[in-house]
């Protein structure tokens, strides 16, 4: 059993009020730490240290290339302590091991890109209207951001946003799920050790109502970064409004993964395979709608039976697992009542269906068939290793059918005719489409969502911009000013 403290202002501490929640392996369903459950007041501190921070020598007037070099160092300190950060993780939300290992050895990568961004912010220098007069703008941090992350992948999708708008030389109060806070909790120990001032990052710890409102509300906090579910975004836009915060917001996805008859057939049984039950389904971008064409609708599904009839359920630290268990008890019976709803609507299972027999968190791995666009199995997020097969008729059925979801966070299509790829790309209202590929993702390419997706962007060069603001400046290096209602004078 091990017991985290939160991180406020470079010291650890409890919640003010010594309350603490629980935190439980999905596979063992076993507590296995404990976490502190933050209130309004632990939220005050810790956005004040952060705002406090922001203005402190030790951080305002950091070179930027200073800067970056912290940020390099922290990226060099994450090697040694990513087998015990993955092993939290995969206790927290019983991810496989091998992927939570490979998603914190990207943070290496997240944090030197970005740190190769932090001395690259440069002002502009606009052309002289006014005699004597020179104009010119220069970018300053927007503030405090709060960095609120989800359950799934809480340590990447964290760190991710935590790296940008540290470049850009803002300040951070960090939220984790309350399922998974163990590793951000964990991985924040290592600003300490690269040597970030006090302060400069903050991780609370609790529930959404409570920590999480705390936060989008707290008059100080000038930007929000959320990922999570579309309908707790809608409600951080509606509360941030009122005090006009930026929001960025990486919402839910019911994305459509495009099968056409003229395709490399292994390669796109291969990204079915991949777009939905890579993490157990748990994933915002997941192929969960697979549109195949008519005319190979039922040779398609049967191979991809085929090949997924012996995929391994188990513990999420084998080597021979394929699929770990579902991460939270809520999202393990929303799943079940979804597929049964999905039955009676009158979708078809042609493999899996329900719960592993197990009597744990795991649901088998799914192909529903007799699916209609209409059905709430191909309207809602599942987030779960479902995967609902449309078929379709030619490439504006296809389209039509991709486009039909309020969603549009990403998109694969698989086709050999180019033509048609380009046509497909442009067609598609998605932030994210792959062709002839699935979930490949880079810090250095900006994420986004379309429609009831999202909100703003993330990544890429560009995105530091959105973590500044312009200031600009008029300088009089003349001796004369004039006032048009007041005579000259010599």
């Amino acid at each position: 059993m091990q017991h985290f403290k939160m991180l406020i202002n470079g010291a650890w501490t409890e919640a003010a009020d010594g309350r603490r929640l629980d935190s439980m392996d999905p596979f063992t369903g076993e507590v296995w730490a404990t976490i502190p459950r933050a209130g309004a007041a632990d939220v005050e501190a810790a956005v004040d240290a952060a705002a406090r921070a922001l203005k402190a020598p030790a951080w305002r007037e950091i070179a930027p290339s200073a800067r970056a070099a912290l940020m390099r160092k922290l990226a060099d300190l994450i090697p040694p302590h990513a087998e015990m950060l993955a092993d939290m993780e995969t206790s927290d939300n019983g991810k496989l091991l091998s992927s939570t290992r490979g998603e914190v050895m990207a943070l290496v990568k997240t944090f030197n890109y970005f740190a190769g961004l932090a001395d690259k912010i440069e002002g502009i220098v606009a052309p002289a209207e006014f005699p004597g007069t020179l104009a010119y703008a220069q970018y300053e941090p927007i503030g405090v951001v709060a960095v609120i992350a989800p359950w799934n992948s809480p340590l990447l999708i964290a760190a991710n946003k935590i790296a940008n708008a540290l470049a850009a030389g803002c300040t951070v109060v960090v939220k984790p799920s309350e399922f998974t806070s163990a590793s951000t909790l964990a991985f924040a120990r290592l600003f300490e050790e690269a040597g970030f001032p006090p302060g400069v990052v903050n991780v609370v710890t609790g529930t959404g109502p409570e920590t999480g409102e705390a936060l989008v509300t707290h008059p100080a906090v000038a930007k929000i970064q959320f990922t999570g579910g579309t309908e707790t975004g809608r409600r951080i836009n509606t509360m941030a409004a009122s005090s006009f915060k930026r929001v960025v917001l990486e919402l839910g996805g019911k994305s459509p993964n495009v099968v056409f008859d003229d395709c490399d057939l292994d390669a796109a049984i291969k990204g079915a395979i991949l777009g939905i039950f890579t993490s157990s389904g748990q994933s915002c971008i997941s192929g969960s709608r697979l549109l195949v064409q008519r005319n190979i609708h039922d040779r398609f599904v049967a191979r991809l039976v085929e090949a997924t009839r012996d995929v391994q359920l188990g513990d999420p630290r084998s080597a021979s697992t394929q699929i770990g268990p579902i991460s939270t008890a809520p999202q393990f019976h929303r799943i079940v009542s979804m597929l049964e709803q999905a039955q009676t609507e009158g979708a078809e299972a042609a493999m899996g269906g329900k719960a592993a027999a197990n009597g744990l968190q795991f649901i088998e791995p799914t192909i529903l068939i007799n699916v209609h666009n209409d059905m709430t199995i191909a309207r809602e997020e599942i987030f779960g290793p479902v995967l609902s097969v449309i078929p379709f008729e030619d490439e504006a059925d296809a389209v039509r059918i991709a486009n039909d979801t309020n969603y549009g966070l990403a998109a694969g299509v698989w086709t050999l005719d180019m033509a048609r790829a380009f046509r497909m790309i442009k067609a598609i209202e998605a932030g994210t489409v792959w062709i002839n590929t699935y979930r490949i993702l880079s810090s250095t390419m900006p994420s986004t969502g379309y429609k009831e997706s999202g909100l703003g962007s993330e990544n890429g060069q560009r995105n530091i911009f959105n973590f500044l603001k312009p200031k600009s400046i008029y300088l009089n290096h003349g001796s004369r000013v004039s006032v048009p209602f007041l005579p000259e004078s010599g």
